[in-house]
């Protein structure tokens, strides 16, 4: 389902967003090639990224309002949140998974069907004071310790170029969401298109607008934000992965 930007801030009024302070996250709405998108930039260095699936039950939390309620018992709150990465029916991850240190679900390195297996895909890795992006042979090489770890693909740009099957005349148009970061890791920028939109345009928004040389696509058509800064909880089905930014609440 498409969400209004009516649809979207009534959502938010009903679930008490419009009071609450901006979110850590700095989100706004852009435009570029005459589509729309929302990111919401996190500095990597200072502020908390964590993943989120199940509970401490076992119990798939699903949606953010599930994630930010979860936090309140502890004294915290979800400052900005999206889906992060494709699932399986059980919303199980359908690549690596890592979540506070603990491996849920190994590394996919080899080709396959649908937009995780069209190579080269990629991990969103988070370590202490920086978040990356990067390609899955490359990660495999390398080893990074990632505190979190969600794995998707396609990669959307790979050290500054577009992944080499994008095609500038493509008619295959969705939501999509996915995530950017910078060369040092400071930088992590979250985007979500506002209209359907081409994996090339989207790539070309992150590169050429953004200036950042390394994304990842997380998905698409499911694609939903949760930015209290701009009055927005998109809400729908059960969701797999979550990403968000953990705050302490006030």
């Amino acid at each position: 389902m498409i969400w209004t930007t009516r649809a979207v801030c009534a959502v938010a009024l009903v679930l008490g967003l419009a009071g609450q302070p901006a979110a850590a996250a700095d989100c706004e709405d852009r435009s570029f090639g005459g589509r729309s998108y929302t990111i919401c930039e996190v500095d990597a260095t200072r502020e908390e990224i964590r993943l989120f699936l199940k509970d401490e039950t076992g119990k798939l939390l699903g949606q953010f309002f599930a994630v930010d309620a979860g936090l309140k018992a502890q004294g915290q709150r979800l400052g900005f949140a999206m889906n992060a990465g494709m699932y399986h029916e059980d919303r199980s991850p359908v690549g690596h998974y890592r979540e506070n240190g603990t491996e849920l679900m190994r590394v996919i390195p080899n080709a396959g069907p649908g937009n995780f297996g069209m190579l080269p895909n990629g991990v969103f890795c988070v370590r202490a004071g920086r978040a990356d992006v990067i390609e899955t042979r490359r990660f495999l090489r390398e080893a990074p310790d990632c505190v979190q770890a969600t794995q998707s693909g396609p990669m959307l740009v790979i050290d500054g170029a577009l992944h080499p099957r994008f095609l500038r005349d493509s008619d295959s148009r969705f939501l999509r969401n996915g995530v950017a970061t910078s060369a040092d890791g400071g930088r992590a920028v979250f985007v979500i298109s506002n209209e359907r939109v081409t994996f090339y345009e989207m790539a070309s928004f992150v590169r050429d607008a953004l200036k950042l040389p390394q994304a990842l696509y997380f998905d698409g058509n499911v694609s939903r934000l949760y930015a209290p800064g701009l009055g927005r909880a998109d809400v729908g089905f059960l969701l797999g992965p979550i990403v968000g930014v953990v705050e302490t609440a006030d």
